[in-house]
């Protein structure tokens, strides 16, 4: 049936998600989701949106919502753009930003979506190696490009990027808009949302899945300049008008508001990924610093994908990407305090 499909899909390589098993019975370690249930205030208002108003199309600016995500964060709600999670608001940010004649700038060790897009746009882009320490260098940015985009944290590496170093790689590139990804950096970094009224080529992009525990409920946003909002909003009101719907937003407006709960699982997850790090070293693991709710590991006696077969033989699962770099390493979410008992368990048994 492909005779019939466009030029342009013959060319697409399509991101792979993580693995979502069918079973329940497993250690599920594998797609960074927070091991902690949502905000009871996101639950109950939700539960509470889920009547005969469903028959009506959603608000399609999700006032509601900006004005939530601008008082949490003390901008405008017009420095706000809301989307049916970060990926789309990434999908309309490569659209609407990133689409210029120079390349765009990545890391070679990064979200594996990025050239995803790219294809999907046709947006040439260069691959910027990490150091020997996966970590980002500023000044491996400072060449001709047509805009810089990096997750801080990394991922899959989880490194976190100062924010003194994402001020020199704005510095260097005052005419190329900047895209930070924080979807990791509630669990122990700063965000670069501090900076965007210093520098209007900044866009700092985050996701309600991790640190929220909304994963399901798919909301993401953006905030920078209001002349980058504007050009984020012509292309979803080109594309989908109402992208959240009501549920969504009621839920989302509800887990910001509910910032004790936020802060939190956002420590707990910190607190265990701090003592599974202990244990991993003294078990012989190589373990990146990581401010991240997972971690990414490698051990120097074993193979990196046969070690994620033996955990998976035992009902855990946890990430292995085949690419160049980091073929040895694997990256295993943070889960509950048990999960992390069973886990290293497990690896007591298989390296013994």
């Amino acid at each position: 049936m492909n005779r019939f499909w466009s030029s342009v899909v013959h060319t697409l390589t399509p991101y792979v998600p993580g693995e979502q098993p069918k079973q329940t019975d497993l250690i599920k370690l594998n797609t960074n989701e927070n091991p902690y249930p949502p905000s009871p205030r996101a639950l109950q208002a939700m539960v509470a949106e889920a009547a005969d108003t469903l028959r009506l199309y959603p608000d399609p600016n999700a006032e509601r919502l900006k004005q939530a995500i601008a008082d949490f964060y003390r901008v405008m709600p017009a420095q706000v753009f809301v989307g049916n999670g970060s990926d789309e608001v990434l999908a309309h940010t490569f659209m609407a930003l990133l689409k210029h004649e120079r390349p765009l700038l990545f890391p070679d060790i990064s979200y594996s979506f990025y050239p995803v897009y790219c294809g999907l746009y046709g947006i040439d882009f260069t691959r910027v190696p990490l150091t020997d320490q996966f970590e980002i260098d500023p000044a491996d940015y400072r060449i001709a490009n047509g805009g810089i985009i990096f997750p801080n944290p990394n991922a899959p590496t989880g490194r976190l990027l100062p924010l003194a170093a994402v001020r020199a790689i704005l510095d260097a590139n005052p005419d190329s808009v900047v895209v930070v990804d924080e979807a990791y950096v509630d669990f122990g970094g700063e965000s670069a949302i501090g900076l965007v009224n210093d520098y209007p080529n900044l866009l700092v992009i985050q996701t309600l899945s991790k640190s929220r525990s909304l994963a399901g409920l798919r909301v993401g946003f953006a905030v920078g300049d209001t002349s980058l909002i504007e050009a984020l909003e012509r292309v979803k009101n080109s594309f989908n008008s109402y992208p959240l719907d009501r549920i969504a937003q009621v839920g989302a407006v509800a887990a910001i508001e509910d910032k004790a709960y936020f802060e939190r699982t956002c420590q707990q997850v910190m607190d265990t990924r701090g003592r599974l790090t202990e244990r991993l070293t003294e078990l012989g693991f190589q373990v990146l610093p990581s401010a991240a709710n997972f971690l990414f590991v490698s051990h120097p006696a074993w193979d990196a994908e046969k070690l994620a077969a033996r955990l998976r033989e035992r009902s855990i699962i946890v990430r292995h990407f085949r690419q160049p770099r980091i073929d040895q390493f694997l990256r295993i979410s943070i889960g509950t305090d048990g999960e992390m008992d069973a886990l290293c368990q497990a690896l007591m048994e298989i390296l013994a």
